[in-house]
């Protein structure tokens, strides 16, 4: 049976009918979003990801994408996947706490465990979810949380569900950090939250600085692995091996969705930890574990992040070329130092007219706009992955340059 998904008649936006009173308010925020080039389009994909991806019928380079590895379209993967669904049916069927933990799910948690040298990692439906899950879980009322300006909105809104009191640093200004620290005498516990890489500028948490800091404080340290697992570190497991910073972060958080080409994500630590989370966390209480054949899946792409190293080195080669290009052409990248690309272009008109141009020339950059991004710093962000060539990124670099 052929591997293909017959696509589904689109159903125009004018065809809905007119909101009732109590939401037409929507119409005039929806303006707003519209006068103020927010509006932000739904593509409809063809196929698999890759280097090129089809997006409304039409193939483009795919710089929109955060398969880094390129292991979301790999046949291997769809295998294991298979192999699990046959063995264990599609669905979980139930909360992890009840009867949806599979053997699929628990070979997964020993294996992000080994590959990042903790005690016992945990298993949520998606990073946001563990994100928000688990920082509730550490501080409530009474505590203090400090957490970087350019934070991931998962770290952000997991601060706000925590109900404690909520400190916004500069980002990565550790001098502002620890002043703050100092000045929070009255708190019970204090939580510093980080990315480690940033998911909009490319820009890397100075971890070994930070992790001094927080012990110097008897602060609990919390990092967000999602876009450095499986890129960084010389066994793949993210920027706090490639630092050496292990004794200094308690908790790792990370995604299985983006290097790792599956879904879901996870939380790793020590093991009391971790059975604390257990008993708190709410969405791993409340949820529905996710498919076993997805935890077949990520199992796989650990193994082959193990088997092919070549893999994140050419990606971090080639991206850092790549950043090389740019600088020689005076394009603005933001500072950063990875495999996400930033080239910053001000307002969101100004972003979506490149992202425009771009996809003109055959790319797909996509323009990230306020919320994502603070007013004024809109900007196309290119996403690079091992499947792209070095002739792509010679011709992206000159297409920015045009």
């Amino acid at each position: 049976m052929p591997c293909r998904i017959e696509p589904a008649a689109p159903r125009p936006l004018d065809a809905s009918p007119p909101l009732p009173e109590p939401l037409g308010w929507i119409e005039d925020e929806l303006a707003a979003l519209a006068a103020g080039d927010l509006l932000r389009p739904r593509r409809v994909r063809t196929g698999r990801q890759g280097a090129t991806v089809v997006l409304d019928g039409t193939q483009l380079i795919n710089l929109g994408s955060n398969d880094y590895l390129g292991y979301s379209g790999d046949v291997r993967l769809t295998k294991a996947a298979s192999k699990a669904a046959c063995a264990e049916g599609f669905g979980a069927g139930a909360s992890p706490l009840v009867s949806g933990h599979s053997q699929a799910h628990e070979t997964l948690e020993r294996r992000l465990a080994d590959l990042l040298e903790v005690e016992a990692a945990l298993l949520f439906p998606s990073g946001f979810a563990a994100n928000s899950a688990t920082i509730p879980a550490l501080a409530g009322p009474g505590d203090a949380v400090f957490s970087d300006a350019r934070n991931h909105a998962s770290l952000i809104d997991g601060c706000r569900l925590a109900r404690a009191s909520v400190h916004v640093y500069p980002h990565r200004d550790l001098a502002v950090l620890e002043a703050m620290l100092a000045a929070a005498t009255t708190a019970r516990r204090k939580l510093v939250v980080t990315d480690t890489l940033f998911s909009m500028d490319g820009t890397i948490a100075p971890l070994p600085d930070l992790c001094e800091i927080v012990r110097r404080h008897g602060a609990i340290l919390l990092v967000d692995e999602a876009h450095a697992t499986g890129v960084f570190g010389p066994r793949g497991s993210g920027l706090v091996e490639h630092t050496g910073c292990a004794a200094g972060v308690h908790l790792r958080v990370g995604t299985l969705s983006k290097a790792l080409g599956a879904a879901g994500g996870f939380v790793a630590g020590h093991g009391r930890m971790i059975e604390w989370l257990r008993h708190r966390a709410r969405a791993w209480i409340f949820s529905t574990a996710h498919p076993p054949a997805i935890a077949a899946a990520a199992t796989r792409a650990i193994e082959l992040v193990a088997a092919e190293p070549r893999r994140r080195h050419e990606l971090l080669g080639r991206a850092a070329e790549f950043r090389t290009m740019l600088a020689a052409r005076g394009i603005d990248t933001g500072g950063a130092e990875a495999q996400i690309v930033p080239v910053i272009a001000g307002e969101p008109a100004a972003a979506v007219a490149l992202s425009a141009r771009l996809a003109d020339q055959g790319f797909f950059v996509p323009a990230i706009r306020p919320p994502s991004v603070p007013a004024g710093r809109s900007l196309v962000r290119a996403s690079l992955s091992w499947l792209h060539s070095e002739a792509d990124l010679t011709r992206l670099a000159d297409a920015l340059t045009c």
